[in-house]
């Protein structure tokens, strides 16, 4: 599994908003020359946020994007799961049931599945606001 480009934006994206909305509503241009990251690139990133319910717009002067929870209410999963889809590291794993025909032979498939199983843990138990604190390691790794 690589995670995009995308993904990583939206993510810096999030954080970025998160840090700089106490003072209202946050300007992708603002977003855009913080992170160094295209303005138009992050429209199209601001968009699957939104429509997913994660930030709210406002259009117009001081119009712009807020969270539309708090930053410890989003996992790191979820937000990449909007823009990058499915977080499995095989495509025969994005079905459920599993339909390979191979499924029941397949002597990889378990190391597959711990290994979705890890990075979901991983992912899914780590928040936006872990992420903007530096809390991001796994106790006892």
């Amino acid at each position: 599994m690589k995670i995009s480009t995308k993904g990583r934006y939206a993510l810096r994206m999030m954080i970025d908003i998160a840090e700089n909305q106490e003072k209202g509503y946050v300007t992708l241009k603002d977003v855009a020359l913080r992170q160094d990251i295209s303005k138009k690139y992050l429209e199209q990133i601001a968009l699957h946020l939104s429509q997913a319910g994660m930030l709210r717009a406002v259009r117009g002067y001081q119009g712009g994007y807020m969270l539309a929870k708090e930053p410890s209410e989003y996992t790191v999963h979820n937000i990449l799961q909007v823009v990058e889809g499915s977080m499995s590291p095989i495509s025969c794993l994005e079905q459920q049931p599993n339909s390979c025909p191979r499924r029941e032979e397949c002597k990889t498939l378990p190391m597959w599945v711990e290994l979705e199983k890890l990075i979901y843990d991983y992912l899914n138990g780590l928040t936006l606001e872990d992420v903007i604190q530096g809390r991001v390691s796994r106790k006892g790794v």
